[in-house]
């Protein structure tokens, strides 16, 4: 099974505050924002979601193309790449794969959580 395309970029960044009044400049408006500094944002035209995700400074950034699959256990990476993290549930309700392209970048590729996997998460 192909994924089904870029569904979104996450875009990390040392601030949060200005990073997305540089998005909202370009367009883009907030969907919704978390309490740790990160949320989506999306252009009212359509196209891929942004989730800008803060990180401490210092720590390194990603740039990470976001692709989605129906199913993860139906889907098989390309024998060009890599897998760097297999499925694993995450806290936003999703299973997420971690690819690497021939050339070493990284991939996020998500599934739904299979039926009944599910669980609240409460963040403290």
């Amino acid at each position: 099974m192909t994924t089904n395309g870029v569904a979104g970029l996450l875009i990390e960044t040392h601030n949060w505050g200005k990073t997305v009044a540089f998005w909202k400049a370009l367009g883009y408006e907030l969907e919704f924002e978390t309490d740790h500094h990160s949320g989506q944002l999306r252009h009212p035209s359509g196209g891929p979601y942004l989730f800008i995700a803060e990180r401490p400074e210092g720590s390194p950034l990603q740039l990470q193309p976001v692709l989605t699959v129906r199913d993860a256990a139906q889907f098989s990476p390309p024998s060009s790449g890599t897998v760097v993290r297999p499925f694993e549930p995450q806290h936003w309700d999703v299973l997420e794969l971690l690819l690497a392209d021939p050339d070493g970048r990284h991939f996020s590729v998500q599934a739904p959580l299979p039926e009944g996997a599910k669980k609240e998460h409460h963040h403290g």
